[in-house]
């Protein structure tokens, strides 16, 4: 079944109907819609890239950017903590220097993964490459903590021969102040960027950024007090800025393990996709509703019950308007995946190994076998409902008889299938409708309804 709008949309009409269909669409980042077809559980499945943020380019220009700058503020910053701790003696300056740079590396890495994950979907990552944000993010974590345990194991050691500590020389007091008043300067300029675009690595380069403000403010305080004669503050605040940036490399580390695990979004969140769901017009219920976060976006599936005898395509078009409805609800949302049930499959009896349309064919065929209506059939509907096959015969109208006749005739045609051995106790209704000649319609088994 095509479908006639751009738009992501999925409809998999579950056992109800003769044939099961599912789309997907998403828009790319201004370019040229990519299909690409293949099969998942007998549906077809039809994909364009896009982002629901906007352009993976823009997103990617506006990272490329904040890194750029950190990277050069960052670079200066180094140079100068370390040289000016080595020539006044101040440890904390030093550590800090030093945590400094592994912010460079940190630069580094969140410029390589803004490139890749900026890439549209492609037959191998059909969901994008959102996830290589996510997995950089765990290794400035990482990065984090090598920094943090290198700092506090050289701030250790000194403490330990607290008696021989020098305290550091008065300027470096002020490449203190200047080291803390940079830092936090560039963690406003990232964090602003990192929330217009929803970038979670952004984000985290920014905490990388305030964690180098708060531990440049504990080295400010750690210099001061050295200056005022406890020369082992500079050490202990070496220790303090170690404890706060593994503390925050290992938040970094937890939520983007989380993320890669597939863990749900908030439930906040969750309602707000529910409610979208039930507000569409033909949705009776809404279950099964899965989400997951890809990166700084989004996705989410789910189940939902229509009335049992609706049309395939009417099925589609309510999954088509359920998709907008949730997209319209949440701007990270990238993919939505709706599956169209007659019933509610948590609670009702599967249908799961009832025949198909061939064998309920060839059985109604056989029972029939001698009957003239046989090649007056017009349409079989199938429904699958309730753990059984519902059957509904279509057959052109006989002028020649009068209702009485034609209905006694449906309830033996209806007793001949319901008596022939081989599915007595997988059948439901079977229903048998007379149609007037009103159209030209190609008699046969393989018109469903």
């Amino acid at each position: 079944m095509a479908a006639e709008n751009p738009g992501r949309a999925v409809a998999g009409c579950g056992d109800d109907s003769a044939e099961t269909t599912v789309y997907n669409a998403q828009q790319d980042d201004g370019d040229e819609d990519e299909y690409t077809f293949g099969t998942e559980g007998g549906s077809v499945i039809a994909d364009s890239a896009g982002s629901p943020l906007g352009s993976r380019k823009v997103r990617y220009r506006a990272t490329r950017l904040a890194t750029i700058i950190g990277a050069t503020v960052n670079s200066l910053l180094a140079v100068t903590q370390i040289v000016s701790g080595w020539l006044f003696q101040s440890q904390a300056l030093i550590a800090d220097g030093v945590h400094t740079l592994s912010d460079l590396i940190s630069d580094g890495v969140v410029l390589f993964a803004a490139g890749k994950a900026s890439a549209s979907p492609d037959q191998d990552h059909p969901y994008g490459h959102g996830r290589i944000e996510t997995l950089a993010t765990i290794v400035v974590g990482l990065l984090l903590a090598l920094a943090a345990i290198g700092i506090a194991w050289a701030a250790g050691q000194r403490l330990i021969a607290w008696e021989t500590l020098t305290g550091p020389a008065a300027p470096a007091l002020a490449f203190a102040v200047l080291t803390l008043v940079a830092k936090e300067g560039l963690y406003q300029y990232t964090v602003r960027v990192a929330r217009r675009i929803q970038s979670p690595l952004l984000q985290a380069n920014a905490w990388h950024h305030r964690s180098d403000a708060i531990s440049s403010l504990v080295v400010l305080v750690g210099i001061g007090g050295a200056l005022a004669g406890w020369p082992w503050l500079d050490s202990v605040a070496a220790l303090i800025v170690a404890i706060f940036i593994l503390h925050m490399a290992w938040r970094l580390i937890f939520n983007s393990a989380a993320e890669l695990i597939d863990t749900a979004l908030e439930p906040a969140q969750v309602e707000t996709i529910h409610n979208a769901i039930v507000s569409v017009p033909g949705v009776k219920s809404a279950h099964m509703l899965r989400t997951r976060k890809l990166g700084n976006e989004a996705a989410a599936d789910v189940h939902i019950q229509v009335a049992p005898r609706i049309s395939v395509s009417e099925g589609h078009q309510i999954a088509d308007e359920v998709y907008r409805a949730v997209m319209s609800s949440m701007s990270t949302l990238r993919d939505v995946t709706v599956h169209v049930d007659p019933e509610n499959d948590e609670e009702q009896l599967r249908t799961v190994g009832l025949p198909l349309r061939p064998d309920v064919t060839e059985h109604i065929r056989a029972a029939w076998a001698d009957q003239p209506e046989l090649a007056a059939i017009e349409q079989v509907g199938l429904h699958y409902l309730g753990g059984r096959i519902h059957i509904t015969v279509t057959l052109r109208l006989d002028d020649e008889h009068d209702g009485a006749y034609l209905n006694q005739r449906a309830v033996e045609l209806s007793e001949l299938v319901r008596g022939r051995p081989g599915m007595e106790d997988q059948l439901g209704e079977v229903l048998i409708l007379y149609r007037g000649r009103t159209r030209n319609v190609q008699p046969g088994f393989d018109h469903a309804r």
